[in-house]
């Protein structure tokens, strides 16, 4: 496979890429020996796109998809367009609200960031920003757990998130900083202008140059015995209190 393709799999990731992106899409592979509505409607999304579909046994997409919960189906496509902080301006010039922007401060699990994704989506955020060291990108299993979300959402891999956050402040964006050691509440702080929400790293938190350029710091208030929730927890818990927020505004 060309380092410029990839594939993307399961049926709300695949539905989302045909009906989003089309263009990106090379060929449609669906397993032979399933036949549900759910295929056929992706097997006419594609035929009306002029896209080809081809008929594999399951061992042939298990194999590509190194046995992951594929669903039957499978596309082989481009490679998203990277974003850079280049873009940084243009994607957040049009946005009529005010600014909801996540950033994640190095999460390496793909299925944390596919969590991530799915939640942001739901919760109306306009963009997703992570650095390119020491994190992970958008991978077939990003994908899939996002259903469908990586293809809605902006992504911007940046190479310095000190210097993009910097850059968010001079465009008007307040940067609210998650962690446990805060003494605001997520509950009171106000959380309804252009803001940025920031989510550190599995386990190790924020960064100390990420903590220094944030606004505030803000905590989940926690009433049980563990510590910490996971990052794609945490960080649904605090996308829908702004959302909450908002909509009470």
């Amino acid at each position: 496979m060309s380092q410029n393709n990839q594939f993307v799999f399961g049926l709300h990731a695949v539905l989302s890429l045909l009906q989003n992106q089309p263009g990106r899409v090379l060929r449609l592979c669906v397993q032979k020996e399933r036949k549900d509505q759910k295929i056929e409607a992706l097997i006419q999304e594609a035929k009306s796109a002029g896209i080809p579909v081809e008929q594999m046994p399951r061992y042939e997409l298990d194999s590509l998809t190194n046995e992951a919960n594929h669903q039957g189906v499978l596309v082989y496509c481009k490679k998203a367009q990277a974003l850079s902080e280049d873009d940084l301006e243009e994607l957040l010039e049009n946005q009529k609200q005010p600014l909801f922007i996540l950033v994640l401060d190095g999460v390496q699990d793909p299925h944390n960031l596919g969590a991530c994704f799915r939640t942001a989506d739901a919760a109306g955020v306009h963009l997703i920003i992570a650095p390119k060291d020491k994190a992970t990108g958008i991978t077939p299993v990003v994908a899939k757990v996002a259903s469908g979300a990586t293809e809605t959402v902006p992504f911007l891999q940046v190479t310095n998130l000190a210097r993009t956050l910097a850059k968010l402040k001079e465009l008007g964006v307040w940067i609210y900083g998650a962690a446990g050691e805060a003494t605001q509440s997520i509950y009171s702080a106000k959380m309804t202008g252009p803001i940025a929400i920031v989510m550190g790293a599995e386990g190790e938190g924020l960064r100390r140059l990420t903590r220094d350029h944030c606004d505030f710091l803000v905590k989940i208030p926690m009433a049980g015995s563990v510590s910490s929730l996971n990052v794609s927890v945490a960080t649904g818990v605090v996308l829908f209190e702004v959302l909450r927020q908002r909509a009470k505004r």
